[in-house]
């Protein structure tokens, strides 16, 4: 070996190599393991808060879309200039060229971030009030003339595509006075009216001859479903609307539209409809996200009663009758709502996730620093100062941590788009913070004393300190001060709906649950170990003994590994119980639209189901069971306190009672005895006519029988007169989901002829079911529905934020089930070295292979089943705690949604509870076989040398 360089004058000389360089290249494969595991707990840390901003960006996008154009569009309204302003500026202000300034001006002065969708808005003048088409040429079902709105709408050529004629046009200056105007029609109403290009149709005039509207074209809209039509249904297509009356059936009359050209809009100051000028706003929901929802409710409420509205009225901009209508602002109100429901719940998947990713990290460098103990302990024993260790670990592990931590955050950035860097960056910024804390914080801690060499650290022998003690006592008392809070007041956020209003307290619930059961069992571990090394120690065979020997002489920080198996056993058995609560709830409200697997109805003017159709239905695949039911609807009911009627009614269901019975006990739907419908005999019948003085038992709903009380009480209906008893009340019905009803024997019914069919099956077919009913109309207009249970259950479809929480439970499991193993590996990793050499000995002493894996196996034993039994019970206690307080409602239905349940509270879902915990034991058999058989493989010469600690 050469003398060293000279050195430089005035340089010292390099005599020791470079810590760092010299530590990855001594072990390269756990730097790299290290490297990944930073990347993945990284990217997760990062890509939460992302996700959250994400799926609460596309659900407010989403709702503000899916809304119905009504609701969602910003409406600016002014009636027209009134008979004291001069006769040309009433027409000057209806002109399309002052509405379109208008139009500009108001897009322009909206507060942010309200902003417009110039695609979807439409501007122009209307009458308020619709007009009468007094042609006779003109379709009039029952004697009623058609209902026309007069529409002069800018951008009908940018919407429409033109299928026959021109488009309408302002010859000339029109007037008030004008005695002719063109309009156009779009092809669905030309066909149900019969116009035709060159139609002239005469609507009346005010103080003036009629007003008539020449057709000059016929056109199709573009995209019906933009707001530029649905905002007004009947620019588009005609409808036939019912008039009020006590008539049976009700007269109907035609109502429609003409499209007139923006400058004919004076015209409509001659007639009797009230023009009106309007300007509908579409909302550009594209640019907003879920940061905006609070400040777009203030603007909205500022624009419809506030600072805005007055800026609108000036007169530089609308005027001073300015309305502004919306229901945008209930739009925001449910997402904000919706958004305070579910992220309260979110929050405790990624709690417990995070939970276990940083117990997982802790226990990489407490391994790191185990493995290390000896080189560590000699660099103190040879001065080394706690700072230069910890400084020089510190760097080793930051040269890992930090590029682990940009490449986690850069993949966060690329694979979850639109969302806010900040917070992904502070959640990364931890992950690898703790990385690169958790090797010299362990090492500086451990070595802060002289510690004898060889020294054991028996998880029996083990004493807790006081400082331990005072810790979990404190950890205790913040845990049933989380539960208690989470019991009493439930997940919510207090109903503002803003987007940090989290109690992280009361979401840390379940992973404070599982720190203190943790901590419990760890006490307890030593006892069971106790009581069972004596008796194993009496037997024959060494291999129990010994099994029981080496699990009582795990290392006292066995806390760790525990810990991180219970947090996320708790974690994947309450997401999985989340998910399934979220599906049962689905399933239940769908039995709720039903009543049944499946229900056949009437529409139209005929109530009655027509004869054979029950016959029908049962010859269908799939077909288990026909109930037929009679429903009257509107029944009324006798006043409780004088016996007068009131116009309030109730739904009566005539059933025969065995038949219905079985039905309400299988959907769970108020489930009753039949004899509660006893028949009074009579069919109902007395002297050829309707008996009124009978008293019928009936089951009623807890509003009806309420109403009832429990005297006979008179019904009159379609049905029959009679009397009525409430012998049994039940929240439910299958013949009235979720509605008031009266149940009674359809026997004792005069009329007594079905006119719902409910269908039980386990393997419906739809398409057959509809094929059996589709001969069975009973008149013109007239028809049979069906309506499956399995469809409405498809029709519960997931809006953005619930599919976005559900995907973060999914994917928190995942990753729990993921950093379980990683634990479980890393507890195991830590005795490899002591096991191998265990069994090196052993065989030299006469034990077979055979008695190596089962040794190996009874060792691990005890942990794996601690931790797979205390993680199923300690998820199962957590759920049965916290369940009071957690509602599965919005995550399961929509604000929106038909049906309408009473609550979806959190049930403990056993495959969550058993499949994890048996995961954990399979795990831990496998990892033991495979280290029997790597032993086995590998010579003994290593595993004996003389003088290794090991």
């Amino acid at each position: 070996m050469g003398a060293p360089a000279p050195a430089r004058e005035g340089r010292p000389v390099r005599i020791v190599a470079p810590w760092v360089r010299t530590r990855l290249r001594t072990a390269p494969g756990a730097a790299a393991a290290m490297a990944v595991l930073v990347v993945l707990t990284a990217y997760l840390a990062a890509a939460f808060p992302r996700s959250v901003d994400a799926y609460e960006t596309n659900g407010l996008r989403h709702d503000i879309r899916a809304a119905v154009a009504a609701e969602s569009v910003l409406e600016v309204s002014m009636r027209a200039p009134g008979p004291r302003v001069p006769q040309a500026d009433r027409e000057e202000a209806l002109r399309g060229a002052w509405v379109a300034r208008a139009q500009g001006k108001i897009t322009g002065s909206l507060p942010a971030p309200v902003r417009a969708d110039e695609g979807g808005s439409a501007y122009g003048v209307r009458t308020s009030q619709p007009v009468e088409g007094t042609d006779a040429w003109l379709p009039a079902p029952d004697n009623l003339p058609p209902m026309l709105t007069l529409a002069a709408q800018a951008g009908l050529d940018r919407h429409s595509t033109l299928r026959e004629g021109r488009l309408p046009r302002a010859e000339g200056a029109v007037t008030e006075r004008t005695g002719e105007v063109e309009a156009a029609v779009t092809a669905a109403t030309a066909k149900s009216l019969g116009i035709k290009v060159g139609s002239v149709v005469h609507v009346p005039g005010v103080d003036r001859d009629e007003l008539g509207v020449r057709i000059t074209g016929i056109v199709v809209p573009r995209d019906p479903a933009n707001s530029y039509w649905a905002v007004e249904p009947t620019l588009g297509s005609p409808a036939l609307v019912t008039k009020p009356s006590r008539d049976l059936p009700p007269p109907r009359y035609w109502r429609a539209s003409l499209l007139l050209a923006p400058d004919a809009a004076p015209a409509l100051l001659g007639t009797t409809g009230e023009p009106q000028m309007y300007w509908r706003i579409a909302p550009d929901a594209g640019a907003l996200t879920a940061r905006d929802a609070p400040g777009l409710a203030s603007r909205i409420a500022s624009l419809e009663n506030g600072p805005e509205l007055t800026r609108l009225r000036a007169p530089t901009v609308v005027g001073p009758s300015a309305v502004v209508a919306t229901g945008l602002d209930e739009i925001v109100a449910a997402h904000r709502s919706m958004r305070s429901a579910i992220a309260p719940v979110v929050t405790v998947a990624a709690l417990g996730i995070g939970a276990v990713a940083a117990v997982v990290l802790v226990m990489a460098g407490s391994l790191l620093a185990v493995r290390r103990q000896a080189e560590l302990a000699l660099l103190r024993s040879r001065g080394g100062s706690l700072r230069g260790i910890g400084g020089r670990l510190l760097a080793e592990t930051a040269v890992i941590a930090v590029p682990a931590t940009a490449v986690g955050l850069l993949l966060a950035v690329l694979t979850v788009p639109e969302a806010r860097l900040l917070p992904a960056v502070a959640a990364a910024g931890c992950a690898g913070l703790l990385a690169c804390a958790a090797l010299p914080v362990r090492a500086v801690v451990r070595h802060r004393r002289p510690r004898p060499h060889g020294g054991r650290e028996d998880l029996v022998r083990a004493r807790p300190s006081r400082r331990r003690t005072i810790a979990e006592l404190t950890l205790l008392a913040l845990a049933i001060g989380a539960v208690l809070a989470l019991r009493r007041r439930g997940t919510g956020s207090g109903g503002s709906g803003a987007v940090d209003d989290v109690d992280y307290l009361v979401s840390s619930a379940p992973i404070l649950v599982g720190l203190i059961a943790a901590l419990v069992l760890v006490r307890l571990y030593p006892l069971p170990l106790r009581f069972a090394g004596r008796p194993a120690g009496r037997l024959r065979g060494a291999v129990g003994f010994l099994s029981l020997a080496r699990a009582g002489r795990a290392a006292s920080s066995g806390a760790l590994p525990l810990l991180a198996l219970l947090i996320a056993l708790t974690t994947a058995a309450f997401g999985g119980s989340v998910l399934a609560g979220i599906d049962g709830a689905r399933e239940r409200a769908a039995v709720l639209a039903t009543g049944a697997d499946a229900r056949i109805g009437v529409v139209g003017s005929s109530p009655v189901l027509p004869d054979g159709v029950a016959e029908a239905v049962r010859g269908s695949a799939g077909v288990g069971e026909v109930t037929a039911i009679r429903i009257e609807y509107g029944v009324p009911l006798p006043s409780d306190a004088k016996g007068f009627r009131t116009a309030l009614g109730v739904t009566m269901i005539g059933v025969e009672p065995k038949a219905y019975a079985r039905l309400a006990r299988q959907t769970g739907l108020g489930e009753f005895p039949a004899d509660a419908l006893k028949p009074v005999g009579g069919g109902g019948v007395r002297d050829g006519g309707s008996d009124a003085g009978r008293v019928l038992p009936a089951i009623a709903s807890p509003a009806v029988a309420e109403r009832l009380g429990d005297q006979p009480r008179d019904i009159q209906s379609a049905a029959g007169d009679f009397k009525v008893r409430v012998a049994e009340i039940r929240a439910n019905t299958p013949g009235a989901p979720g509605g008031d009803y009266l149940l009674v024997n359809a026997a004792d019914l005069t009329q007594r002829a079905p006119t719902t069919l409910l269908v039980t099956g386990g393997k419906l077919d739809g398409d057959a079911l509809r094929r059996a009913v589709a001969g069975f109309g009973t008149g013109p207009g007239d028809g049979l529905t069906v309506k499956l249970r399995s469809d409405e259950r498809k029709a519960f479809v997931n809006t953005p934020m619930q599919e976005g929480a559900e995907r973060i439970y999914a994917a928190a499991i995942a990753a729990g089930a993921g950093y379980a193993l990683l634990a479980l590996l890393l507890s195991l990793s830590q005795t490899a070295p002591e096991r191998l050499t265990l069994l090196a000995r052993l065989r030299t002493m006469g034990l077979t292979r055979r008695q190596g894996r089962q040794l190996l196996g009874l060792e691990v034993l005890p942990q794996a089943l601690l931790a797979a039994v205390g993680g199923a019970f300690v998820g199962w206690a957590t759920i049965v705690l916290l369940a009071p307080g957690v509602d599965l409602v919005r995550l399961a239905l929509t604000a929106t949604s038909d049906v309408t349940l009473d609550g979806a509270p959190l049930r403990a879902d056993p495959w969550s509870l058993v499949l994890p915990a048996v995961g954990v034991l399979a795990l831990a058999a496998a990892v033991s076989v495979v280290q029997a058989w790597w032993a086995g493989r590998q010579g003994s010469i290593n595993e004996l040398r003389a003088g290794d600690s090991r």
